[in-house]
C-alpha cells in the first residue's frame, strides 16, 4: 500500500459517500416518485449533512498527503464548472452556483498557502471562520459576487450550496487533524516501504519477477475513485428511478 494511504481515511470517504448515496436516494424518491418519502425528515437531513462535512474534513486531512494540491484543486473546480453548465441547463431556477466541488476545489488549490500557517493560527481561523459563516448566514447583499463567501442575493435558491464561510472552518481542522495525526505516521511508512523495497530488490535479484497480488481493499478502491462515484452516482440514481418507473415497478 502507499505510503500515503490510510485505511481509517479511505474508511471514512467510503462511509460519506455511502451516506451520500443514500441521502440522494432518498431526495430521488422524493422529487421524481409517488412513494411515502419526505427528505425533509431530520434523519435524512443529518446523513446529507454528515456526508458533507465528512468529504470536507477528509479534504483538508488528505491535502497533506496530495503531492499536487494545486493541480487536484483546479481539477475538482472544473468539474464542479460541469455541473453548474448541467444544472443550468436542467434546473435553471436553481441551478447550481457554489457547491461542494466548487468549495473542496478552491480550498485544494488554497493549500499551498494554508500549510504555510502555523498550527495557533490555522485553529483560530477555523473558528473565525465558523463563527463569520454563523454571523452571515442569510445575510442578502446586491451582488451575486459574494456568494462563495456565503453572502446571498435576492431569491437566491440552489441545490446545492458550500460557501468558504463556515466550511472552511472545518477544512482547517481536518488540516490540523492530518498534522497531529498523519504527518508523522506518512513519515514513518515512507521509510518502512523504502526498506521494504530494498530488501525485497536484493531478495528478487537474479530471480523471476513475482505475480502482484491484489493491489487494494475494497475501501481503498472506492476512496480513490470518490470523485468518479461522485459524478456518477446521481445519473445512475435518476436513470434507474425512471427506468423502475417506466415499467411500473414504482409510480
Amino acid at each position: 500500500m502507499s505510503p500515503n494511504r490510510f485505511p481509517v481515511i479511505d474508511s471514512l470517504r467510503t462511509l460519506a459517500l455511502a451516506l451520500m448515496i443514500t441521502y440522494h436516494l432518498i431526495y430521488d424518491l422524493d422529487q421524481w416518485t409517488n412513494l411515502a418519502v419526505d427528505v425533509n425528515n431530520p434523519l435524512w437531513f443529518i446523513i446529507g449533512k454528515t456526508a458533507a462535512l465528512l468529504f470536507i474534513f477528509l479534504s483538508g486531512l488528505s491535502s497533506g498527503l496530495s503531492k499536487h494540491p494545486l493541480k487536484n484543486g483546479l481539477r475538482v473546480l472544473f468539474f464542479g464548472m460541469i455541473i453548474t453548465l448541467v444544472t443550468y441547463v436542467a434546473f435553471p431556477g436553481e441551478y447550481i452556483r457554489f457547491g461542494i466541488l466548487h468549495f473542496l476545489g478552491v480550498m485544494m488549490a488554497l493549500y499551498p498557502l494554508i500549510r504555510k500557517l502555523p498550527n495557533g493560527v490555522l485553529l483560530l481561523c477555523s473558528v473565525l471562520a465558523i463563527g463569520i459563516g454563523f454571523i452571515i448566514k442569510n445575510q442578502v447583499v446586491n451582488t451575486p459576487l459574494l456568494l462563495p463567501l456565503g453572502f446571498i442575493y435576492p431569491d437566491f435558491s440552489t441545490l446545492d450550496f458550500y460557501p468558504l464561510f463556515p466550511y472552511s472552518g472545518v477544512t482547517f481542522l481536518g488540516v490540523l487533524c492530518y498534522r497531529y495525526f498523519f504527518a508523522n505516521q506518512q513519515v514513518t511508512k515512507a521509510s518502512a516501504a523504502l526498506e521494504k523495497k530494498k530488501l525485497k530488490n536484493k531478495k528478487n535479484h537474479n530471480s523471476f519477477p513475482q505475480k502482484k497480488r491484489a493491489a487494494y481493499p475494497m475501501f481503498t478502491w472506492i476512496s480513490r475513485h470518490s470523485l468518479w462515484i461522485y459524478l456518477i452516482h446521481q445519473p445512475i440514481l435518476v436513470g434507474l428511478i425512471f427506468t423502475l418507473k417506466n415499467f411500473a415497478f414504482i409510480s
